[in-house]
């Protein structure tokens, strides 16, 4: 007679919380209690965290699986390192429990706070859930726990928290630390040096509070300046609360008005722009590095404000993108406070960039005290340009194919008429993820008076990782192959290329 076949397990990954034991949800409680099988991790030399807090709904005769890591340190002499060593861990763990699974046995495998949450169950996940039944039960987090140790509101209303693990490099988490309201740092141990001197440069050290085990017996919290480093464990967060209060109810004053009342007695009100050139800091000019080193605010579209390295007390006002004239105003009214502020943009500000919008916003009367500066950068086109030869050498015109702010009827116009003129031509914003055909219209319309010869030059992140560069004709363009990250120049009658590819057009082109 043929034995039937065995029914597969099925697999739990199950939260336990951060260590109180009475943090353990009714859940997870009976989900270990009718377990065939525990499976727990636990480091070099040392038991189970996981088992210590859940060991007392262990049920009797449960097998155990003690996943031991065989390496912490991240020191080893695996071949393939310490993501080889870990790799092979887990895929030992994996064979190990689906062994179980396998045979029709309950499997569950316990974690501290969350399983998924920066845990080592996710991998075990990766590995098995594909093949067995599986279930994730959610557990209370350290946050939670660490944010309860405090009694310390983290976020509110429209505040954004940011959680970020302690073993980023210091100049990217003092960046992050600075564009966010609220914050959590984990991974500490070893990083906490790092990270203090991250939250000084961010401007955060002051308000910032180390917790050390969170609701075990152990449990201890203490502002971060006060911490010794030497003794900071592994399972420490870093809660960094919102400065966002709601000062306006009890009448004092925000930190903007407080300390602009002051500078503005000190200096007249003023607001800088800035190009930070195309790509790479290199292109980024003195003047402007001295200006933006002296700011104590820095305004501007995410990824500009991003290439503005943190320092103390610098803060940061990343938005996203079409805001412009918010983004401005913001930036007006900070300085009409008396704070020191620079509005950032991409290439140079004048050119499709935030100077116009600021000038825009300025015209306002309530921001006529406001003395506005625009310092230049290098332009994308100028880059452009320079890598493929001298194709600007005589006169050009520049347009941006963008209909948000203009309709496209009279870019049409615009077209025709540089056309008719015999300008080289640089292009930008060709293209978007909402404007897929403009770029095959323009080079409709330029083909009605331009030779299917002219010379085009594509350059794509042009003084970034991935720069490309491309000399074709405006017959041969792919259109479709445009998208924003390019700027286009379409040459004149009599631009040129030279047997080396480099493209130049004379002096004296008609």
């Amino acid at each position: 007679m043929t034995p039937a076949p065995v029914t597969p397990g099925r697999l739990y990954g199950v939260g336990l919380g951060p260590g109180d034991p009475e943090l353990i949800t009714l859940k997870a409680a009976r989900l270990i209690a009718e377990a065939d099988v525990i499976a727990y991790h636990s480091g070099v030399g040392k038991s189970s965290i996981a088992r210590r807090i859940a060991a007392h709904l262990f049920p009797a005769g449960v097998i155990e699986e003690d996943l031991r890591y065989p390496v912490t340190t991240g020191l080893t002499d695996h071949s393939g390192g310490y993501a080889g060593a870990m790799a092979d861990f887990y895929e030992e763990c994996a064979a190990r429990l689906a062994t179980h699974l396998e045979a029709g046995r309950c499997v569950v495998i316990i974690a501290e706070g969350d399983p998924l949450f920066y845990g080592s169950y996710m991998y075990m996940h990766d590995r098995l859930s594909g093949r067995f039944p599986t279930e994730v039960v959610p557990g209370v987090t350290s946050i939670a726990a660490a944010t309860a140790a405090v009694a310390s509101p983290l976020v509110r209303q429209t505040d954004v928290l940011t959680i970020l693990p302690g073993t980023l490099p210091e100049p990217e988490l003092a960046r992050r630390l600075a564009d966010t309201d609220g914050a959590i740092i984990m991974k500490l141990g070893r990083t906490f040096p790092t990270v203090r001197s991250a939250l000084e440069q961010a401007g955060r050290l002051d308000d910032a509070l180390y917790v050390e085990r969170a609701s075990m017996e152990e449990e201890r919290w203490l502002p971060v300046r006060d911490v010794d480093p030497a003794t900071v464990p592994y399972f420490s967060i870093i809660v960094v609360p919102s400065a966002t209060l709601d000062h306006a109810s009890v009448g004092e004053p925000s930190v903007v008005e407080e300390t602009g009342s002051e500078a503005s007695r000190d200096h007249a009100a003023e607001l800088l722009i800035v190009g930070l050139g195309p790509g790479p800091d290199k292109w980024i000019t003195p003047e402007v590095s001295h200006a933006l080193a002296e700011v104590d605010h820095v305004v501007g579209y995410a990824p500009y404000v991003n290439r503005v390295p943190q320092r103390a007390g610098l803060q940061r006002h990343a938005t996203g993108n079409t805001v412009e004239i918010d983004r401005a105003r913001h930036a007006l009214e900070l300085a009409r406070a008396g704070e020191k502020v620079a509005v950032v943009s991409g290439g140079d500000a004048g050119v499709f960039g935030m100077a116009a919008a600021v000038f825009e916003a300025s015209e306002d009367p309530e921001f006529a005290e406001v003395q506005i500066r625009v310092l230049p950068g290098m332009t994308a086109i100028q880059a452009v340009a320079a890598r493929v030869g001298a194709p600007l050498g005589s006169d050009f015109a520049v347009m941006s194919l963008s209909d948000r702010l203009k309709p496209w009827g009279l870019i049409e116009k615009r077209l025709r008429a540089v056309s008719e003129a015999d300008l080289v031509l640089g292009i930008y914003n060709p293209a978007s993820r909402s404007r897929t055909t403009q770029v095959a219209d323009a080079q409709a319309i330029l083909l009605e008076h331009r030779s299917p010869d002219t010379v085009v030059i594509v350059g794509r992140d042009v003084g970034r990782e991935g720069e490309s560069l491309e000399v074709t004709t405006l017959a041969k363009l792919d259109a479709s192959a445009i998208d924003m990250k390019c700027l286009l120049i379409i040459g004149a009658s009599g631009t040129r290329v030279t047997g080396a590819g480099l493209t130049w057009t004379p002096r004296s082109s008609s």
